[in-house]
């Protein structure tokens, strides 16, 4: 078996079509058929359901697509770590963002794509789902995930900054001039609720402790802007993580007021896919991120007495200095 056959396989599905698939390959068509011929061969299995056109693949077909398409991946991270190591830091780095981490993380992308001008970021927002499956499959390199910050709890994983619950109210609102609030106070809030923040649970089950009941949803929105709208011209409150709202972000007429901790703090940490050996543009990234001050300034939103009683910037938690996995 040869690499260029499992090239010609890979075209092929992606294509869906013989002479497309052989345009792709920068060969011709009876080529790329005798390729895929000898494959089927060397297998002993048929790869593709022909008839006067292509026609898909046969179950057996399919499990030999998904493994050449695993081959190429790792082909084209061998060629990316020999040439890091060649030549200096250089290759596509696939990170994967919680939505919530996403404005944090442009702290941390920036300035790495500064200090690294040959390396390109490809950042996707997904959800904490679609972020497991992406690493396991091969598809990301590393990816923000949420995690304890309880050192006995949260794994190995390297957190880089510890997550708040804030009430965001309109500086003319009852709770803007407060330093920090308790859970009970939020109780009877007509609250704007923003859709995705995996906050909303953990909130709601606190107030719900707290009270007994329900908090009060006015609106649901799916956009930060058109949550700044709806709190700014009186729609209520919203309960969300302070990473939502990094510096310079949230309007002149908005506050964020802390709320107190539940019992379950969680932060947020760069883990990296479990290949071996380990992505070096990966583990440069998680090295880098640890550095900046990301707690320092997503905690520049909230009011000046409040910072004093938080954590000081994450480390690892294992007291080392390697970039650490999820696991």
């Amino acid at each position: 078996m040869l690499i260029r056959q499992f090239e010609y396989l890979v075209a092929l599905a992606r294509e869906r079509h013989f002479a497309r698939a052989a345009l792709a390959c920068h060969v011709s068509q009876p080529a790329l058929s005798a390729g895929i011929r000898k494959l089927e061969a060397e297998l002993g299995v048929p790869i593709v359901r022909r008839g006067h056109r292509f026609e898909g693949f046969t179950p057996e077909g399919e499990r030999v697509l998904r493994w050449a398409s695993r081959i190429l991946e790792e082909r084209d991270r061998l060629t990316a770590d020999v040439d890091t190591v060649r030549e200096g830091r250089i290759g596509t780095l696939r990170v994967g963002v919680l939505p919530e981490a996403a404005a944090a993380f442009g702290h941390v992308a920036a300035p790495f794509g500064a200090r690294h001008p040959r390396v390109a970021l490809s950042v996707r927002t997904m959800s904490a789902a679609e972020i497991q499956r992406t690493l396991a499959d091969g598809g990301l390199d590393c990816a923000t995930l949420r995690t304890s910050v309880d050192a006995a709890r949260s794994r190995g994983r390297a957190v880089l900054y510890r997550e708040r619950a804030v009430l965001l109210t309109a500086d003319s609102g009852r709770f803007a001039s407060r330093a920090a609030l308790d859970w009970p106070e939020v109780a009877h809030v007509p609250l704007c609720r923003l859709l995705p923040d995996p906050l909303w649970p953990r909130a709601a089950e606190a107030v719900a402790a707290a009270t007994g009941e329900e908090p009060a949803v006015r609106v649901e929105v799916d956009s930060l802007p058109a949550l700044f709208e709806h709190i700014s011209r009186g729609g209520g409150c919203a309960v969300v993580t302070h990473s939502w709202l990094a510096p310079g972000g949230m309007p002149a007429d908005l506050r964020a007021v802390p709320l107190a901790e539940t019992d379950e703090a969680t932060g947020m940490a760069l883990v990296i896919a479990e290949h071996h050996p380990e992505p070096l543009l990966a583990a440069d990234l998680a090295a880098f991120a640890r550095s900046v001050p990301l707690q320092g300034r997503l905690d520049a939103v909230l009011p000046q007495s409040a910072e004093s009683g938080l954590v000081p910037e994450p480390r690892d938690s294992d007291g080392g200095g390697r970039p650490l996995r999820d696991t």
